[in-house]
């Protein structure tokens, strides 16, 4: 085992700061990365406050790892010494049950290992994420970045990025399709891209008309204000699709009644439970409510791929670790153009 720097918190009501914490010495089938670069998703936050009950400590959050690949082990032909790899939200499955069998790990039957908070089997305890210097990954669970990207912006892929991703490439969304992306801010702004580059209709659905112009610039070819009832009546029964990226509890009646017959929304934001839905927004037009989580591995390197065709990054604004907890207050606040990304040299210079 090694010593390495990284950044946690010891309780839900600590701030995170500097610590060490212990990482494995690298298995034949390991890769080991230096972390370059590191998104901050919500979820940390959640889990830093234990807003889910379940959160081990000390808790060390990142899921949207970007890095340097600094040693292989001996069984890994995939991944060479001084690779730009990225690590999601996921370091582990059991690739035996019929989720994993069929490139579901996310949907694991024996449950997921997550990159921070999920069971170690290697040294016992929990995993800790992407808030440090390095991190060991079973070579299956690390991919492969295309070089034509900046490497700081697509760390919030691993995450955001395949969120969205996932159910816009499962319902197949393309050319002709009238897609409505619900939300904007870090999944939503990903949803607009995504959407865009998949060549469909855009529509970006807010409630904050400020927010118009910066959608139209990501991609949106329209903008729906939701609290505009003759808006919302003139698009009812048109979109083919349905992305929404509110991340709190709110009434989908109103987005339901704007989907096709046999059409889709698929919710990506909301875990928690939401407000009644009236059964005649589904019977009448035969319409669904799906869920979706990340994707398998297999899916998150196409979406890499096709972000490295496409040329498909996330809008950050970069930081040093030290300004980490003014940043989770930031992200309460929504006060971010969309993601934050941590410049992890700023981990390695500390004192």
């Amino acid at each position: 085992m090694s010593e390495v720097k990284a950044y946690g918190a010891a309780d839900s009501e600590a701030d995170l700061k500097q610590m060490s914490i212990e990482r494995r010495e690298v298995k034949p089938r390991d890769v080991k990365i230096k972390i370059t670069y590191c998104g901050v998703c919500h979820s940390d936050i959640h889990t830093v406050r234990n807003d889910w009950g379940n959160s081990m400590y000390p808790a060390v959050p990142g899921h949207e790892i970007i890095g340097e690949v600094l040693e292989v082990g001996s069984e890994v032909t995939d991944f060479k010494v001084g690779q730009t790899v990225g690590v999601g939200c996921m370091v582990d499955s059991c690739r035996e049950c019929e989720p994993c069998k069929h490139d579901l790990e996310q949907f694991c039957e024996k449950g997921m290992v997550g990159t921070y908070n999920g069971k170690d089997k290697h040294l016992g305890g929990h995993t800790f994420g992407g808030y440090s210097e390095e991190i060991i990954v079973d070579h299956y669970y690390v991919l492969s970045v295309p070089e034509n990207l900046d490497t700081k912006a697509v760390a919030p892929l691993l995450c955001a990025g395949i969120t969205t991703f996932s159910p816009l490439n499962h319902w197949k969304v393309g050319k002709g399709d009238k897609v409505g992306v619900i939300g904007l801010g870090g999944l939503g702004h990903m949803g607009i891209k995504f959407a865009h580059a998949m060549g469909a209709h855009v529509v970006m659905i807010t409630t904050s008309p400020e927010k118009a112009e910066d959608a139209k610039r990501l991609g949106a070819d329209e903008v729906l204000i939701s609290k505009d009832e003759d808006a919302m009546k003139k698009h009812r029964g048109s979109f083919d699709f349905l992305l929404n990226t509110v991340p709190v509890a709110h009434d989908i009646n109103p987005y339901l009644q704007l989907l096709k017959i046999d059409s889709t929304m698929c919710m990506v934001g909301a875990i928690e439970p939401l407000p009644d839905v009236h059964g005649g927004n589904l019977i009448m037009g035969r319409k669904n409510v799906a869920g979706s989580l990340i994707g398998g591995i297999k899916e998150t390197q196409e979406m890499l791929d096709f972000c490295g065709e496409h040329d498909v990054v996330s809008d950050i604004e970069l930081i040093d670790i030290n300004t980490i907890n003014e940043a989770y207050e930031r992200v309460v606040n929504g006060d971010v153009k969309y993601r934050f990304v941590i410049d992890m040299e700023s981990l390695r210079n500390a004192n």
